[in-house]
């Protein structure tokens, strides 16, 4: 990775270097540079044309609200602390300008909270807002919520397809109908504000947001950024945002989607011209429909962080372009920057950071310092003052300051939009459209209704799976059919199809069967995941472990035509898959509404095609594991962009896909808990009273509390709190192989810190009964409060009784009442270095 570049170095000079000998040689002579506070800024990047009408009294508002505010109320205004970490109380002592939920964080911690307990929520926060007994200030707080494909954090809402499914329909018109959908939904729980869209532009699919990008194409990424704001936002060339739309938010500002070798939050290597041509398409064509924030992105471009690069995030974004919203931070992104930390950043406003997001219970100190900052002048007055000026400016436009109260507004706890069934035919409708089809031998598709079905697969039946990510939990695990009432699996889709045309389904994951059947249609694909998780260091899919290939030949072997339906968050290496198959479909990530797939794999009862294949591949199809292909770079994918077969097209695949994986059986990393807990693994806490599994950011049981933590980045470790004597383990349900991790150099890695020397945590992996390995911590972890490295031979498992060819219990750690630890970072490893010796 290139180093980053010194902080000595100035802006200006940066920009004059990329503006200049850096920049590509067909740069015309058009595309002169403009100075921007003494930073020249090329002229490619264009000044937005969206304008209000009602912009003089709008600011007029705001100078009334400035002259009044005390240093302490305007910080305040900057500040976004999280719903786990802050008090009704707390927001009438200080006043917060907004606030957030993350991802899988709902009120009061309750997975199933209703749609009456988030307005209750909005209702306190406003009304503690506005309540000026111990702040002095009236301003009206703003929420804001991850609703990135549908109101996604609650239970019942419409889901729609992530967006890689929506690139794929490039169907403006529906995108903005989704839009507006959403905004409706999200308006009935009290909220305000969505971040989204993401308007990525991901280039390399090993990178684990590339299902948060639309398509490899800018083209498309801008046409529907400006769609998405127009349906969030409405029209607001007024200068107002009615209370049936949201304060939307182009992300991540800017270059996420191409990072080098597809890394979450990592260096964007672009010259400039590229960011801008590439990657900021979105923000040109969002900013035009007139979105009123944008998030900085967790990456760097050239070295430097985005949160902090003045360039950026100043000169580019607000001078040169005009935008006159707020700059909203991501998880901690300001923490990220050299010099920063959760608790202390003058860094990010001075370079332009209008709004910290700042979970945890970092607030306080953030705010504290930033006080202290302003008042010694290492934060000007000037920049304070702008950065507030732009959070109440937006807030003025929404109709804070004029709305009714949450609970009171036209649209709050309306239980006829949650899941509404015109929203639920929206998602359906760009279920259908999303679909895309890359291999139909003899025209198998699409196929009669009245006939013998069995649908197979971990997938058919599994709604959890079809959403994906950012589905009720932010890694999109956890949950059950039960969690998506009103939804429907693509089983339960394909049943109600079948049967309504005197057909019979039979579900059956491993694919037996009771009677044999005319037609096999297998749900496979991605297991659920979001940033981070998602990374992953080549696309063949199901390395090493080919229960699904298995499957579809043990299917079409026994003479069996066979349907594959994939489930996947990116193109895939699935050429054993796709020779297995008489016709693959790729299904994306459609949401909570399965029936739309049903839809367009039968025809109608007659015979007739119900609705036609429509979608094509917004992403080049790779024809290789290591093969990183985008349009027009002069490479040859298996499935170029644009690839889609329609139904009576003739399949131009007329031999076998060659099955040899060039990226051969390199061993990996195993990873077990690095971000958020990974497949296969699921913690449980196990005491005396019984067991409970913890599905969301926190689970507190009798004897163990256990909530994710900030280390690094975002939820990235684990705080342990044992009441009572508990185990907290990290397990699956089946037996996992593990053998390779059996020998001379591999290792359990983990880092922890302790609460207190003392504590005494054993460390357990099982084998099944009486099978099994216990290990002292304190045998290999130095007595300290600080964050260390623990390194444990897996050998010294093995030598006490482990069987790592059937691990249920990866790891286990058991300690009693009072203890306290911390753990990040959980791997196996399969070459480490500096291994030391067991201790017997």
């Amino acid at each position: 990775m290139r180093k980053p570049l010194s902080r000595a170095v100035g802006f200006a000079t940066l920009a004059l270097a990329l503006a200049g000998c850096q920049q590509p040689a067909e740069t015309s002579a058009s595309q002169v540079s403009q100075q921007t506070n003494n930073v020249t800024v090329p002229d490619y990047w264009p000044q937005i044309s969206f304008d209000t009408a009602n912009r003089a009294e709008v600011e007029k508002r705001v100078d009334v609200l400035l002259q009044d505010m005390t240093l302490e109320q305007k910080v305040a205004q900057l500040m976004q602390p999280e719903i786990r970490d802050i008090t009704v109380e707390d927001m009438r002592r200080y006043g917060f300008g907004s606030y957030l939920n993350g991802g899988g964080s709902f009120p009061g911690g309750d997975k199933q909270a209703s749609m009456q307990d988030w307005v209750d929520l909005a209702q306190s926060m406003y009304e503690a807002s506005v309540d000026d007994s111990l702040d002095g200030t009236t301003i009206p707080t703003m929420w804001g919520t991850d609703a990135v494909h549908g109101h996604n954090n609650v239970i019942g809402a419409t889901l729609f397809p992530h967006n890689i499914g929506l690139g794929a329909m490039n169907d403006a018109e529906l995108i903005k109908r989704i839009a507006t959908a959403t905004a409706k939904e999200v308006r009935a729980t009290g909220i305000d504000w969505i971040f989204a869209p993401t308007v990525a532009t991901a280039r390399d699919d090993r990178w684990g947001r590339t299902y948060e990008s639309y398509s490899e194409d800018p083209e498309i990424v801008g046409t529907y950024a400006r769609a998405i704001v127009s349906g969030l936002q409405g029209d607001i060339s007024d200068g107002n945002i009615d209370d049936e739309h949201v304060i939307s938010t182009v992300k991540h500002f800017i270059g996420d989607g191409g990072t080098n070798n597809g890394d979450d939050q990592g260096n964007n290597l672009a010259d400039e011209e590229s960011l801008f041509k590439i990657h900021g398409q979105g923000y040109v064509q969002g900013l035009n429909a007139g979105s009123q924030s944008v998030m900085a992105s967790f990456n760097s471009w050239q070295g430097d962080k985005i949160h902090g690069n003045k360039y950026l995030l100043t000169h580019v974004l607000k001078e040169k372009m005009g935008f006159d919203g707020f700059v909203v931070g991501d998880w901690n992104g300001h923490g990220q920057i050299e010099g920063c930390t959760n608790e202390s950043c003058p860094q990010a406003l001075n370079a332009g950071l209008d709004v910290y997001m700042v979970p945890t219970g970092a607030w306080k100190p953030l705010l504290e310092n930033t006080i202290a900052q302003v008042k010694s002048g290492e934060i000007s007055t000037e920049r304070l003052n702008d950065a507030v000026r732009r959070v109440l400016r937006v807030k003025v436009r929404v109709g804070l300051f004029d709305l009714p109260s949450p609970a009171n507004r036209s649209l709050s706890a309306n239980a006829d939009l949650i899941g509404a069934p015109e929203h639920r035919e929206i998602a359906r409708e760009a279920v259908r459209k999303s679909l895309v089809m890359l291999k139909n031998q003899n025209n198998l598709l699409p196929l009669s209704p009245n006939q013998r079905v069995l649908v197979a697969g971990d997938g058919a039946d599994n709604i959890g799976k079809q959403a994906g990510g950012w589905s009720i939990t932010w890694q999109g695990t956890g949950n059950q059919n039960s969690d998506f009432p009103g939804g429907t699996s693509i089983y339960q889709g394909i049943e109600r199809v079948v049967s309504a045309n005197g057909g019979s389904t039979e579900l059956a994951v491993d694919g037996t069967f009771s009677e044999r059947p005319d037609v096999a249609i297998v749900v496979f694909g991605e297991n659920p995941y979001a940033e981070g998780n998602g990374d992953i260091s080549n696309l063949e899919y199901q390395r090493g472990d080919k229960q699904d290939v298995a499957l579809l030949r043990s299917l079409r072997e026994q003479g069996i035509p066979v349907v594959a339906v994939f489930i996947t968050g990116r193109p895939l290496w699935v050429n054993p898959e796709i020779n297995a198959s008489d016709a693959f479909v790729v299904a994306w990530l459609p949401g909570s509404e399965g029936q739309g797939v049903a839809d367009v794999l039968f025809t109608k009862a007659n015979g007739e095609v119900q609705y036609p294949m429509h979608g094509k591949l917004s992403f080049s199809w790779p024809a290789s594991p290591t093969q990183t292909v985008n349009k027009g770079d002069g490479q040859t994918p298996l499935f170029p962009y644009g690839f889609g077969l329609s139904y009576g097209e003739e399949d131009p695949m007329d031999e076998a896909l060659s099955e040899q994986a060039s990226a051969g059986d390199v061993l990996t990393t195993h990873p077990v808990f690095v971000r958020s807990i990974q497949k296969p693994w699921q913690i449980v806490v196990e005491h005396k009273d019984g067991q409970q599994t913890m599905n969301s950011n926190t689970l507190n049981a009798k004897a163990v509390a256990i909530r994710t933590t900030d280390r690094n980045v975002q939820e990235d470790a684990l705080a342990i709190d044992w009441h009572d004597t508990a185990n907290v383990s990290f397990g699956a349900n089946f037996p996992e192989d593990l053998r390779d991790f059996d020998n001379d150099h591999a290792a359990l890695i983990m880092d922890v810190k302790y609460a207190q020397t003392e504590s005494q945590v054993s460390l357990l992996m099982a084998c099944g009964d009486n099978c099994g390995a216990t290990i002292p911590l304190a045998d290999y972890a130095q007595s300290s409060t600080q964050w260390q490295t623990v390194t444990i031979p897996t050998q010294c498992f093995s030598k006490k009784g482990m069987n790592f060819a059937e691990v249920f219990t990866v790891l286990e750690l058991k300690a009693g009442a009072d203890t306290q630890l911390t753990v990040s970072d959980i791997r196996l490893v399969p070459n480490a270095k500096d291994l030391p010796e067991c201790v017997h």
